[in-house]
């Protein structure tokens, strides 16, 4: 696997309440500071997501940031980013944050956040992109979701395979070691263009 130059994290609009999850956030965003890795992420100043492109930003890192046009009135919008791109809907700004990184990395968050990385994980299983997919467990919050996939193996729904295409790890530097280590599986033999 190339250099990750580029990695795009999905986060929390909201902070929650583990100061353990906006530590990390921090240590990631220093990290990508100190390894020229560029931030890609979803352009809001609040949140998990804030205090990431903030850390990443005062270790004179650069960050993008990409948005689509109707969250700019719901989200406060980071307006020091290296860059911010505007997208016309939430499917382009998949697309755009898919075209701009080397992989991916989801740190805590909601209901978006897991819409994202299960995206993004669906795409790598289909063989429509074959950048690591990354899941930073800080500080265990991510054990159930993990409970579940591991049941979902069990009962036969996602194969060990599949499963393995998720790099796990509850440290910045183990996870990105992963993530650097990961060969994507060949296509599967089923898949065709007539079918993606």
């Amino acid at each position: 696997m190339p250099k990750l130059n580029k990695i795009c994290v999905f986060c929390g609009s909201s902070d929650g309440n583990d100061q353990k999850i906006t530590d990390m956030a921090i240590s990631l965003g220093t990290l990508f500071a100190r390894e020229n890795i560029t931030l890609v992420y979803g352009a809001a100043k609040i949140g998990v997501m804030g205090t990431l492109a903030k850390s990443v930003l005062e270790g004179n890192g650069n960050v993008i940031g990409v948005i689509p046009g109707f969250l700019k009135k719901k989200e406060v919008v980071h307006l020091g980013l290296t860059k911010l791109i505007t997208t016309k809907n939430m499917h382009e700004r998949k697309l755009k944050m898919h075209e701009l990184c080397d992989g991916f990395i989801a740190l805590p968050g909601g209901i978006g956040t897991l819409e994202e990385l299960f995206e993004m994980l669906t795409w790598l299983q289909l063989g429509l992109h074959t950048k690591p997919i990354g899941l930073l467990n800080c500080n265990g919050f991510y054990n159930d979701l993990l409970q579940l996939l591991e049941t979902m193996v069990r009962k036969g729904f996602v194969s060990m395979e599949n499963y393995e295409l998720l790099q796990v790890d509850n440290t910045v530097s183990g996870l990105l070691q992963k993530m650097t280590d990961f060969k994507a599986p060949n296509i599967p033999n089923w898949l065709n263009e007539d079918r993606t």
